[in-house]
């Protein structure tokens, strides 16, 4: 059983990999019990968001971790990916512009992926 760093870790690796956009992770502990961490991203469009979500579901499922909860996944605007101790949010452009989960929870810590990021995308 992967710890929940370990787990938010292999979702951004996934997310990169897959060309998500904009990656984020936040340490939510000491603001939430909702969960420790979320990792937010968007996508380019309705498809990109399916195949992050694929992509974040293949590299967990094969490191022993099943979701509790997804929600959203044929929608595909929005696609939220709960692992209990970390939730995955994956938007399309729009739908992160209007959620804005950065704004809402800007006083939560966020955490330094540039080593995890093939290609730095986090300023864009």
């Amino acid at each position: 059983m992967l710890e929940p760093k370990e787990i938010a870790e292999l979702a951004v690796k996934a997310l990169d990999e897959k060309k998500g956009k904009d990656i984020r992770m936040l340490h939510i502990e000491a603001q939430s019990t909702l969960a420790d961490y979320f990792v937010i991203c968007n996508g380019t469009s309705t498809t990109q968001v399916r195949a992050l979500a694929d992509a974040v579901e293949e590299i967990l499922d094969k490191a022993g971790e099943q979701p509790h909860h997804v929600e959203g996944h044929r929608g595909g605007q929005w696609t939220l990916m709960d692992y209990s101790s970390v939730v995955i949010h994956i938007f399309t452009e729009e739908g992160r512009e209007f959620y804005s989960l950065e704004r809402l929870w800007s006083d939560a810590e966020q955490v330094d992926i540039s080593a995890l990021l093939k290609t730095d995308d986090t300023a864009k």
